[in-house]
């Protein structure tokens, strides 16, 4: 040890350089890689830890890790900076901890796996690319939300679970978890931080990879995931309403200046009434299709369909009286059930089971649409949602009404649908963000039948 030099001071100098050599091989990754203060970390033995802000080290962690090759710093450096950069952080909150580090770790040594440098070592593993291979047949980006789908599915053993965890482990994750912030604010400051170095990155890879490759796709591929924009499930579902009149004042077209004008001026008598009707937007006539081929998910398809009931349902959005039909189909038409009010649907819900299990063909179900459709049936379809994961034979010929085929993340990205029809890529939070706000508008607005229990 130099004299003079604490082990924490030799610490210091040894990230220091990770980063300096990080940053001279991956320039697009400046804003990432001077994103977290360097301390020497209380309690953290024999790893690394962030929590957004600082990045913790164990001074004899880094010197043991030296010792071995500058090409493990380096790895372990980049790692903790790709789980900020990806906000894996933030995104912990309301998911199992254990299986969300694992899904998060697998993530980014993918990445690092993927980066063809000298500086981060030796190549990937059999066992490792065995794993990313079986992942990959599932998913086309090994996002960690991906992962950790794969992996509930999968109900690992507990024996399993640990062997993937020691493969993968790199950093100690004690410092994510969100709700412990004392400090809501912080948190939000943090994740909007690293949205930003996000965003930086992709504008940045973009510059840096276009028309080469240079290494750095995995990482562009995940960053670019992270950064598409936001979709509104619930918003999007008010493009199938029709305007109709509902009971209840329509404060925009009632003047309520003649209203206390009058009762001013003769006491209890107004010179003009409010109306008892309004007109708004609302869903009446509607097809769900699932897609109930081998490659769907059934958890998958549960949770779509719990979060469109949930919309649904609401005052803001659900007619009285409806005439929805939600069709199963793989090959065939499976199932076709018509739904004429909440109660039916909530039913329905309850008893929902997947039907079928082949290949996947579109078209059965536009064919029985269009049956209803000559017989009276369905006199006002403004539209139909169709759940799949894309892959199957699709009708020539657009139909007379909006078509939306509705995608999971992974799936979506290479899936290419008609030119008439809509593609609509949803994530796992996007739809958990509706189902939620569309079930407190329901709360706030007192809807009809608001005591149905949720599913």
């Amino acid at each position: 040890m130099p004299a003079g030099k604490t082990k924490a001071e030799i610490g210091l100098e040894i990230l220091r350089s990770a980063q300096s050599e990080l940053y001279l091989n991956f320039p697009y990754l400046d804003a990432a890689l001077c994103g977290l203060d360097f301390q020497p970390g209380d309690g953290v033995t024999l790893s690394l830890a962030t929590d957004g802000e600082r990045l913790l080290y164990d001074p004899a962690y880094l010197s043991e890790r030296f010792l071995r090759g500058m090409t493990h710093i380096n790895r372990a450096y980049l790692h903790v900076i790709l789980h900020c950069l990806l906000r894996h952080l933030a995104k912990k909150q309301g998911r199992e901890p254990e299986l969300w580090d694992l899904s998060c770790d697998v993530a980014v040594e993918s990445i690092l796996d993927g980066l063809d440098r000298p500086c981060l070592g030796v190549a990937a593993a059999p066992v490792r690319r065995n794993f990313y291979g079986s992942l990959q047949s599932c998913m086309k980006v090994l996002s960690a939300e991906g992962i950790y789908r794969e992996l509930q599915r999968r109900k690992l053993p507990e024996y399993e679970r640990a062997r993937l965890q020691r493969e993968f482990f790199a950093d100690d994750h004690g410092l994510w978890d969100p709700q412990s912030g004392k400090d809501q604010q912080r948190s939000q400051r943090q994740d909007k931080k690293w949205q930003s170095a996000s965003e930086r990155t992709q504008t940045g890879m973009e510059t840096v990879l276009a028309g080469r490759a240079t290494g750095g796709e995995a990482v562009y591929e995940q960053v670019k995931v992270e950064n598409r924009p936001g979709v509104d499930y619930r918003n999007f579902l008010r493009r199938f309403a029709v305007p109709r009149e509902v009971l209840g004042v329509d404060g925009d077209s009632f003047d309520y200046g003649f209203y206390s004008y009058g009762l001013r001026l003769y006491g209890n008598m107004p010179l003009v009434e409010p109306p008892e009707t309004r007109e708004e937007k609302r869903i009446q006539d509607f097809i769900i299709a699932i897609d109930t081929s081998m490659s769907t998910s059934g958890e998958l398809v549960r949770r779509f369909l719990s979060a469109t009931y949930t919309i649904l349902r609401s005052a803001e959005t659900f007619s009285t009286r409806v005439n929805i039909r939600v069709m199963q189909c793989d090959d065939q038409l499976r199932d076709d059930t018509a739904l004429h009010d909440l109660r039916e649907l909530k039913a329905y819900m309850e008893n929902f089971h997947l039907a079928g299990g082949s290949a996947t063909d579109f078209c059965p179900v536009f064919r029985r649409v269009e049956e209803l459709q000559k017989a009276g049936e369905l006199t006002g379809l403004r539209g139909l949602i169709y759940f799949t994961d894309g892959m199957g034979r699709y009708p020539k010929k657009s139909p007379p009404y909006e078509t939306v085929f509705v995608m999971m993340e992974d799936p979506a990205v290479a899936v290419e649908v008609p030119p008439w029809a809509i593609r609509l890529s949803l994530t796992e939070p996007e739809l958990e963000t509706a189902q939620r706000m569309a079930a407190y508008t329901e709360e706030r607005d007192g809807a009809d039948l608001r005591d149905l229990p949720e599913l």
